[in-house]
């Protein structure tokens, strides 16, 4: 395990509690052909891009989960004011990364929750971010999930309380699966927006890339 940046602990005070944000950019982008991470968007690369853009969220940590050519994309994307973790069973999937990622957010006893963040999704709107934190403070449901029209998307903002049940799963799974098994434990917050888009193609490249 690599870790880079500032620790929870020079970010958030165990005596206040605090929301973090979880990117998740381990793949190797099997479908692009390339590591989607070092694409070029507007200036920096695709990573590089997310983690700006996250870094600006009313967040106090972000948390950059790396696995495939690690060194190679931590070397290129400005990771300054974020940590960043290997995850060296990144071939498992993106459960593998949850597990990595929830571990090191579980030892600052201050985060109470955290945004699942997808590394190829550069188009989350701050209005999403802002509007998911509201409700996440005023409920007591332990995933606050966005609603795009009809379909769910990301970032999902998920309490403490389900850490250890996502840091169970395996394979390619994230939390989707075992959200829908479980309405109770889920609010939706509806938006009027098309979700953001993944980047995972060729053709996605070409028609989002700014």
């Amino acid at each position: 395990m690599t870790w880079s940046g500032a620790t929870p602990h020079e970010i958030a005070e165990p005596s206040t509690m605090s929301v973090a944000a979880l990117i998740l950019a381990a793949g190797p982008s099997n479908r692009l052909g390339e590591p989607k991470q070092l694409l070029p968007w507007g200036g920096p690369t695709l990573l590089g891009t997310v983690v700006a853009q996250t870094r600006n969220w009313p967040v106090d940590a972000v948390w950059v989960v790396l696995g495939h050519r690690f060194e190679e994309i931590l070397q290129a994307v400005d990771f300054s004011g974020v940590g960043v973790v290997e995850n060296p069973e990144w071939e498992e999937g993106m459960a593998s990364s949850l597990r990595v990622g929830l571990d090191v957010l579980s030892r600052d006893p201050a985060t109470e929750a955290a945004f699942i963040v997808m590394g190829d999704q550069p188009g989350i709107d701050p209005v999403v971010v802002d509007a998911l934190l509201e409700h996440h403070r005023s409920s007591d449901a332990p995933a606050i999930i966005p609603k795009y029209r009809y379909v769910r998307g990301h970032p999902v903002l998920v309490g403490r309380a389900l850490w250890s049940r996502l840091m169970s799963l395996e394979g390619d799974q994230g939390g989707r699966t075992l959200l829908q098994a479980h309405p109770e434990w889920v609010e939706e917050v509806w938006f009027e927006q098309l979700p953001p888009r993944d980047v995972d193609t060729a053709d996605d490249v070409a028609e989002l890339q700014p």
